[in-house]
């Protein structure tokens, strides 16, 4: 007996169940059953008895032995692949080392953990995702992976050679800036109390520096004892570029901080390289003085001016005046003020209280200063402080003076107008901000480089540089996810609307949709960058038990979220 399908002209084919016979030395068929009215699923079951094929209960046939996140890793991995991350490594001594070294950036990406975390997740038997499948890692023991970030330290000067050959070129505009992350312990030599960017005063620290070419895009770090000063650091980085790099002229742009008078006499200009950085307040006060060449005058029709100083010979001088910065420095001043005020007027109320009343010149002194030095607000108050007594009074015309200047602020830079003009050269200044987003991503959203639990200086160097490889993996994904995200995909746009460049950055008409409709222009949800590595995961690589002893692997159908990811990405699925 067999299954025959019948054509039957323009109507759906006939199912017959038919049985074939010999009569008279000549073979023939008759039907038995017009099965045209089973479902499916049933005349497949009935060609699989007349087969002889084995059957065996629901269930037991098919087991699905594993089911790994999956999306997030092909997503990563590929990339990687695409900008030659892979080729950055060092090619010498084992092939493994240098498959683990990778694995540890992408997990790093993918899911921060501890080292012995990612080794479980890397292992097959407590694996949390495919990534050691899909770099057919095998076992993985935690030794290993140490061995691999020891490594991947070792190799530091060799790969961010590597990374400035391909991102920076002679003449082109560096990044850098300086962050500060907490440790956990106090073993490591690099672990000094300091200036706590995180607000952690209690945790010993360290200092790390971050180069970035204009785009953003992280060229190489270097790590710095917790209490090491912004300035001292700088040295360095211009070694690094000269030396290491071999960039004959670049143009290094720093914050006020960083870039000081002495460190332009002493390192930029002895070394022939250019900046871009901004002078401090009182500085700004001297060329703003009656006969300085600082006039409020300049801003009557226009928010951006040049000027020149004989205190900065050579030097180009644009003075920038950004209403809204001037609007939050006003409000942000007079909430201090009030707010210092209070205190003091609370101390008052200590000294005239009938219980253990504070008295004595230099016990108030100490409370006064305590609550002016809290908030820097000395130079706007007047005191009179005797064993009984506390008067005090804002000096409005010291708070007038500094409201003067509210909102200006002045760059300085060493190149002439026809290499940057001063339109560009407030936007190469603006474009630290693409390290402060470096910063964010390294710390706190994506990358948790802190807090800091190795306790070796080598260690604590190969966990910082581990997770700038890491961001830059992130950076080149984030640019091709960005219609998926909420960040502005269109920042051309955005340049365009922008009136004058001292101006608040501009959002996109495409940005703006976004963040109203919580749609992109292809009606997929935006998301965060997380988030959306979340939902990629959810694709799963599922290892199916077929009947006895045969596996297979399986996926799912992307969504259309996912699969508008990785068109982006430019990445073909595989099924």
């Amino acid at each position: 007996m067999y299954v025959a399908t019948v054509p039957n002209r323009g109507s759906p084919p006939a199912i017959l169940l038919r049985e074939s016979y010999r009569e008279g030395g000549k073979v023939k068929t008759r039907t038995l059953k017009n099965l045209s009215d089973w479902p499916a699923e049933r005349i497949d079951l009935l060609r699989a008895v007349l087969r002889g094929d084995k059957l065996v209960p629901a269930g037991e046939g098919v087991a699905i032995e594993q089911a790994l996140p999956h999306g997030h890793v092909v997503a990563a991995w590929e990339t990687a692949r695409r900008i030659g991350l892979d080729r950055l490594l060092p090619r010498q001594g084992p092939l493994r080392r240098r498959d683990l070294a990778l694995a540890l950036i992408i997990a790093r990406l993918l899911e921060p953990a501890a080292k012995l975390a990612t080794a479980r997740a890397l292992d097959p038997t407590t694996a949390s995702h495919s990534l050691g499948t899909v770099l057919g890692l095998g076992r993985v023991a935690a030794k290993e992976i140490y061995g691999a970030l020891d490594w991947l330290g070792r190799q530091q000067s060799r790969i961010e050679a590597a990374l400035a050959r391909r991102h920076l070129a002679t003449g082109t505009l560096v990044l850098y800036d300086l962050t500060s992350t907490y440790l956990e312990g106090r073993c490591c030599p690099l672990a000094q109390y300091g200036y706590s960017r995180d607000h952690r005063s209690d945790k010993r620290q360290i200092v790390f520096g971050v180069l970035c070419n204009q785009q953003g895009c992280p060229v190489a770090v270097e790590v710095f004892a917790g209490n090491t000063a912004d300035p001292s650091t700088l040295k360095s980085q211009i070694d690094k570029l000269k030396h290491r790099f071999r960039l004959g002229r670049v143009v290094l742009v720093g914050d006020r901080g960083m870039i000081t008078q002495a460190r332009l006499r002493e390192d930029l200009i002895p070394a022939g390289l250019d900046w871009i950085t901004a002078l401090r307040a009182p500085a700004i006060q001297a060329l703003a003085a009656a006969d300085g060449p600082l006039q409020l005058s300049l801003f009557d029709e226009r928010d951006l001016a040049e000027i020149t100083s004989p205190d900065y010979p050579g030097e180009r001088l644009v003075v920038c005046r950004n209403p809204v910065l001037a609007g939050e420095r006003a409000r942000k001043r007079n909430a201090l003020l009030d707010t210092t005020q209070a205190e003091l007027a609370r101390i008052q109320q200590r000294m005239r209280r009938p219980r253990n009343p504070l008295q004595g010149a230099a016990a108030i002194g100490q409370a006064v200063g305590a609550v002016l030095g809290r908030r820097k607000m000395a130079k706007h108050f007047r005191l009179r402080i005797t064993d009984h007594e506390l008067a005090f009074a804002r000096d409005e015309a010291a708070i007038a003076t500094e409201a003067r200047l509210d909102g200006i602020y002045v760059l300085r830079t060493s190149l002439p107008p026809d290499q940057l003009d001063a339109t560009a050269t407030v936007h190469a200044d603006k474009s630290l901000a693409h390290v402060e987003h470096a910063f964010r991503s390294l710390k706190s959203v994506d990358l948790a480089v802190r807090p800091v639990f190795h306790w070796t200086e080598p260690r604590v160097r190969a966990h910082v540089f581990l997770c700038l490889l890491a961001y830059y993996l992130e950076w080149h994904m984030r640019g091709a996810l960005a219609p998926l995200l909420f960040d502005d995909h269109d920042r051309a746009a955005a340049a365009a609307q922008r009136a004058c460049p001292v101006a608040p950055a501009a959002v996109s008409p495409a940005a703006q949709r976004k963040a109203a409709t919580k749609l992109t222009e292809t009606g997929e949800p935006v998301t965060s960058f997380r988030s959306l590595l979340r939902h990629l995961a959810c694709l799963t690589r599922n290892t199916v038990r077929l009947g006895r002893g045969h596996s297979t692997t399986l996926f799912p159908a992307p969504t259309p979220l996912q699969r508008r990811a990785f068109d982006l990405l430019a990445i073909k699925l595989s099924t």
